[in-house]
């Protein structure tokens, strides 16, 4: 089993595509379609197993700060440590182009929606800190409050 963390190139797109299908439980019918289009104009990273993308993650870079916009990890293997190795390798990336803030927007842990639990948990455990709750959110249905999690890359002073 050859792992490897790389950015995404056109021709990950569709396996990324295939991840987000095949978690029905975390995103909705239309996210299909915004990973496409976001992958295009932000760019992102994969994890593969010999060559087969089992995970991805995009980000929306924003001066210093960066928006991870989506990460996600093929249902088969989630909880084996992928989302955490290609996480840490775009924070690398991202500290070393210059950011020093990262933002991820989540469901709110106000929601008794199980699958997100574990959501959170990830975030929390890596050291990002929740900040605020919007509800409603643009974009995001009412009802569904999104928790915003930081965490800082590097020393802003």
């Amino acid at each position: 089993m050859a792992m490897t963390e790389r950015r995404a190139t056109d021709s990950d797109v569709d396996a990324c595509e295939r991840i987000v299908r095949a978690l029905p439980d975390y995103f909705t019918d239309d996210v299909p379609a915004k990973v496409r289009q976001d992958l295009a104009s932000h760019g992102g990273w994969v994890i593969t197993d010999d060559d087969a993308v089992v995970g991805f993650a995009v980000t929306e870079r924003r001066s210093a700060a960066a928006e991870i916009r989506w990460i996600a990890v093929d249902p088969a293997r989630r909880g084996s440590g992928l989302g955490t190795r290609l996480l840490r390798r775009m924070l690398a990336d991202l500290r070393g182009d210059g950011v020093v803030l990262v933002e991820v927007k989540t469901l709110d842990g106000s929601v008794d929606y199980p699958p997100y639990a574990p959501t959170r948990a990830f975030w929390e455990r890596r050291g990002f800190l929740q900040i605020d709750t919007v509800d409603p959110l643009p974009g995001w249905r009412p009802g569904n409050p999104c928790a915003f999690y930081v965490a800082a890359l590097a020393a802003t002073v």
